[in-house]
């Protein structure tokens, strides 16, 4: 179906369009202080990020499917060109209310960037090539975490926070014109069906869950009369979905995928691992600062060895799952991760900086052993009619997983805090700890249910 006439460009400008989705995460975050300065509106900070987090999940299956019924290459542009407009504006805003408006815009292009790049990785690689490419690829996320705090701190410093957006606009330009100018596709042209009610009851039900997720400790506690609504409303559209989807005759998101075994292993996986991730990167900082003492330069770094190893984990296990096997290698990774999160469960008041720098590396060398294989394999279990809905309902369900965890952890660390003692801080993060362990252990069990290696490569397709 997907075709070349240079190889080399195309990985280039997908791993571009990776980097700057990517990029933007942790970017942005630098440069906040200086655009509250700047913009005013310090009680919306939070809506810069959560409306971009809420956008990107909405649109990602929804671009997912767009790419099996149109193709990658008019997906991927449509993506790019949201993502860079976005970008635009989000540089020239001149308020934080319009900020967060274009901030809505660029999310809806970072929906189609992650999952339709590796849809298109899986259309070019086949077996052991497929694997080692989804490693490299996966590897860019790390990159781009290591290199947002310290292009951030530059454009702030030395030039302004606008540029921090504006230098998505060259990034993109490129992407695009190596993707589009080098990538060629064939595939069966005919009048395709849209779902439209099934991706409005969709959007509706996400869009209400994730809101009530975002808003949770933030403006509303859990038992408030809104979020309990828009629990309702989230339940009742999905549900509507559902029904929709069993009776159109082309679905946004083929029910079929579900009675997969590793679809279903696979999704819950991402779902329970992301939620870790989130949470430690959220929570170390606070037990680097407030327990140990230490700048918030030394909790900045402290992601580092994180970001290091998973990359590197990535790749390696990109080469060997092919060998070891895949189950074999998502196994080795969870019980990697279940090891970090025990670790973490005996940290005491006392325990020294270099404690947090060996979880951290162990739970990054875990996640680059679990992340890369599940994408693989959904991708195989699945024809290329399916292959980018597939990707990104996977994507959604790990997005969903860091959502539900931070709302869930900050629930529980809040819980813990009355006076704001050292000893509470230490409390109630112990306490998040031992649920990270929990749903580590979670994790390593349901990836036992995962077929053995050759009943999952057997169902691989080119």
């Amino acid at each position: 179906m997907t075709r070349l006439t240079g190889i080399k460009p195309v990985v280039i400008g997908l791993m571009i369009a990776l980097f700057i989705g990517a990029l933007d995460v942790t970017v942005v975050s630098t440069a906040m202080p200086n655009i509250v300065e700047d913009l005013q509106g310090t009680s919306l900070i939070s809506w810069v990020f959560s409306i971009y987090t809420l956008t990107t999940c909405v649109t990602t299956p929804i671009f997912g499917k767009l790419t099996d019924l149109f193709g990658r290459k008019m997906v991927f542009a449509t993506g790019i060109v949201l993502f860079v407009l976005g970008s635009a504006l989000c540089g020239v805003a001149d308020s934080m209310i319009a900020l967060i408006w274009f901030r809505a815009l660029q999310g809806i292009g970072a929906g189609a960037l992650n999952p339709v790049c590796f849809t298109i990785v899986a259309d070019l690689f086949t077996g052991e090539k497929r694997g080692k490419m989804m490693g490299l690829f996966a590897s860019v996320w790390s990159v781009a975490g290591l290199l947002g705090p310290l292009v951030g701190g530059y454009f702030v410093d030395q030039i302004s926070w606008r540029w921090i957006f504006y230098i998505n606009i060259p990034l993109g330009v490129a992407a695009l014109v190596l993707v589009n100018g080098f990538l060629h596709e064939r595939f069966e042209r005919k009048k395709k069906k849209i779902d439209y009610w099934g991706a409005a009851a969709f959007t509706i039900a996400i869009s209400a869950l994730m809101y009530a997720l975002l808003s949770i400790g933030e403006t509303h506690p859990w038992n408030s009369p809104f979020i309990l609504v828009l629990v309702v409303v989230a339940v009742v559209f999905l549900a509507l979905f559902i029904a929709i989807e069993r009776n159109a005759e082309e679905p946004m998101m083929p029910l079929s995928m579900f009675r997969m075994r590793v679809m279903n292993v696979s999704n819950l996986s991402g779902f329970l691992a992301f939620s870790i991730t989130t949470g430690v990167m959220i929570y170390s900082p606070i037990w680097i600062q407030t327990v140990l003492g230490h700048t918030a330069t030394s909790s900045g770094l402290l992601v580092m060895p994180m970001s290091i190893t998973w990359p590197i984990a990535s790749t390696l296990v990109g080469r060997w799952m092919y060998r070891i096997g895949v189950k074999t290698s998502v196994i080795v990774g969870s019980c990697l991760v279940l090891a970090g999160t025990g670790w973490l469960t005996a940290l005491q008041l006392g325990s020294s900086y270099w404690h947090w720098v060996g979880i951290l590396a162990v739970l990054g060398f875990g996640m680059g052993f679990v992340t890369t294989p599940s994408t693989v394999m959904i991708q195989s279990a699945v024809g290329w009619q399916m292959r980018g809905v597939a990707t990104s309902t996977n994507s959604l369900l790990r997005s969903l997983g860091q959502t539900v965890g931070v709302a869930i952890f900050g629930t529980i660390f809040n819980h813990y805090i009355v006076n704001g003692t050292k000893i509470e801080y230490v409390h109630g993060m112990q306490a998040i700890f031992i649920l990270f362990f929990v749903i580590a252990a979670a994790n390593l069990l349901t990836l036992l249910f995962l077929p053995g290696h050759r009943q999952v490569m057997a169902q691989q397709q080119s």
